[in-house]
Formats: C-alpha cells, sequence, structure tokens
C-alpha cells in the first residue's frame, strides 16, 4: 500500500513541477510588495484563461501532495 502511495507522490510531483514551469513569470520580484504595487493582491492584473487555469492546477497539486505525503507519513 505504501508503495502505490509513493508512486503517486512521484507522480504529482513530477506533473506539479512541470505545472509550475508552465506558468509565466511575474517578473516583479520583491517589487510587488512595495507600496506602489497592487499586484500583491492581484487588483491590477488578474489572470485569464490559460493562467487560471494553470493556477488553479498547481493549488490542486500542491493540496494534492500534501494529503498523499501526510498518509504516507500516517502509513508508516
Amino acid at each position: 500500500m505504501k508503495t502505490v502511495f509513493m508512486v503517486l507522490l512521484a507522480i504529482i510531483a513530477v506533473v506539479l513541477v512541470l505545472v509550475v514551469v508552465l506558468q509565466q513569470g511575474n517578473s516583479n520580484g520583491l517589487s510587488a510588495l512595495g507600496a506602489g504595487s497592487d499586484t500583491l493582491f492581484g487588483t491590477k492584473k488578474k489572470a485569464k484563461g490559460y493562467e487560471e487555469k494553470l493556477q488553479k492546477l498547481t493549488a490542486i497539486l500542491a493540496a494534492a501532495f500534501i494529503v498523499v505525503t501526510l498518509v504516507i507519513v500516517i502509513i508508516e
């Protein structure tokens, strides 16, 4: 049973890395934290279409990664 979860975790990790790499860079860096920028809370520019789907997929995969990792720890 543990092996199944380990393989699932490896697949999720690889897909998560690929999805993160496919996302477009923000290029603001730490300047997004400044007082003159609205990009910290996303009020200036909202993701549309492809980018929005990638962001949702990233969140789902990250949550799945955490859950599967916790299941593996509990099984052990």
